[in-house]
């Protein structure tokens, strides 16, 4: 699954900021400069390669990114993205069975990983240097020539999973779909990553091939190697094993909604101890020039136990053990979502001290030394980056599956460390208002409860004017 946590170790495929300003002020903090190389080419058959030589590290990581997920399906093809993502795991010609895969795989000391989102899917090995010729070949049988057995078996595991969305009285209980189906209802984003069961139930296997056929195609796609390697001797093992995939051709997916019809509030009542709420806001694109200050604000929010989300939530009023903000990026959009789990009789507390956090955002100018602070660490975290794998095949072969010409981390950092205060209220007028909101509170919660929330969160937008 995408991961809601946007750390650029994690979730760094999507931030790209192209936009430029001429005044942009001088870096808060010196950034240790990369000490790497990274390179791109594109094979005959479409696929792009990008190695990042990274001399420092004694590790490897081969991520394969695929323009496969939700975003790509329709109502009668939702899940069959995540389920071709399972039955790839059932083996290939050369290795014909689960066993056979992984244990081939694991012999080489890595682990295959697969995950599916909504608007890509990943299948990512970590390794030694020398086993990347091996490993690779692998990987290009398994996408050239996958066996697509076990079907049955593999339908039981899906649905199986898709369980732990529901309780007991077979209501659906996820926040994560319920708020973005609120959000984007009709929308191909707001489609659950899984699909519905009844879909689950009739996929086939011809069904399963087609899906593959129509989107691992090598122009829908991008590989990346990342280690202590080098771009030829890479180029040379990708050309023998994936030289062979099918063209395909690069899709599109359908464009985002263009508003929200908001403030849109969602109430499921389900039996559990806690009540869980997820407050959406529908954010800018990674294009847009205000992304960056975006970015900011939300380190601003909740970037450590001092940020004021976690200290006034939860440390100072004992609303919440836990509460969290996070920004959940698209190639041409993205969510700012805050998440919290409490008791019901907590809840309008909880709602309004964070409906006054983000007020305070639009209103007032942070203080300088916050804004500082949030740079430095936003400096600090990029330059970790520079020994996470996974992380920089994000950075430069994630981004490469929607953004030609992916940023260095230095273009990165430039971009906010030039952010001002003043940007930063601008970017959460923009953002932070009822029209782009919606909510969705799962639990134990009756509805006169359930209301005088709903009538926190819209009231909170009247006192300031939005």
């Amino acid at each position: 699954m995408l991961l809601a946590d946007f750390s650029l170790q994690s979730r760094a495929i999507l931030t790209n900021f192209p936009h430029r300003d001429p005044r942009r002020q001088r870096p808060a903090v010196d950034l240790l400069t990369f000490p790497g190389r990274v390179s791109y080419h594109r094979l005959a058959n479409g696929l792009r390669v990008c190695t990042v030589e990274a001399p420092h590290l004694h590790g490897a990581a081969v991520a394969l990114y695929v323009r496969a997920g939700s975003r790509y399906e329709g109502v009668t093809t939702n899940g069959l993205s995540h389920f071709v993502e399972h039955m790839l795991f059932r083996g290939c010609a050369q290795f014909p069975n689960s066993f056979a895969l992984n244990r081939a795989i694991e012999e080489r000391c890595g682990m295959l990983i697969g995950e599916t989102g909504r608007d890509y899917s990943l299948y990512q090995v970590s390794l030694h240097p020398r086993d990347l010729g091996g490993t690779l070949a692998i990987l290009g049988d398994l996408f050239l020539r996958p066996c697509f057995s076990d079907l049955e078996l593999e339908r039981a595991i899906v649905l199986e999973e898709i369980l732990d969305d529901f309780d007991e009285q077979g209501h659906r209980i996820n926040p994560d779909d319920l708020a973005r189906e609120t959000l984007w209802s009709g929308h191909p984003l707001g489609f659950a990553i899984t699909g519905p069961e009844r879909n689950i139930r009739r996929f086939s296997r011809a069904d399963v091939l087609r899906h593959f056929r129509h989107l691992y195609g090598a122009r829908n796609m991008v590989l990346c190697v990342a280690g202590p390697v080098r771009h030829a001797a890479v180029l040379t093992q990708v050309r023998r094993a994936f030289g062979r995939l099918p063209p395909g051709r690069r899709l599109q997916p359908l464009p985002p909604p263009a508003r929200v019809d908001g403030p849109c509030f969602r109430s499921v009542r389900s039996d559990s101890a806690q009540a869980e709420i997820q407050i959406l806001f529908h954010a800018l694109a990674d294009r847009d020039p205000g992304s960056a200050a975006l970015v900011v604000l939300l380190r601003l929010l909740d970037d450590g136990m001092s940020t004021p989300l976690h200290y006034r939530v939860c440390d100072q009023k004992g609303l919440a053990y836990h509460v969290s903000a996070a920004l959940d990026p698209l190639y041409d959009t993205s969510l700012l979502e805050i998440d919290s789990a409490c008791l019901p009789e907590k809840l309008p507390q909880l709602v309004g001290e964070v409906m006054a956090l983000l007020s305070d955002l639009r209103t007032t100018l942070v203080p300088e030394e916050e804004l500082a602070k949030a740079k430095r660490r936003y400096a600090r975290d990029v330059e970790a980056g520079y020994d996470d794998l996974e992380g920089l095949c994000s950075w430069f072969g994630g981004t490469a599956l929607f953004f030609p010409h992916p940023r260095s981390p230095a273009e990165r950092y430039r971009r906010v460390a030039s952010v001002s205060a003043e940007q930063i209220r601008q970017v959460a007028r923009r953002v932070l208002r009822p029209e782009r909101m919606a909510a969705v509170l799962v639990g134990s919660v009756e509805r006169s409860l359930s209301r005088r929330v709903e009538r926190i969160l819209r009231d909170s937008f009247r006192q300031t004017g939005c």
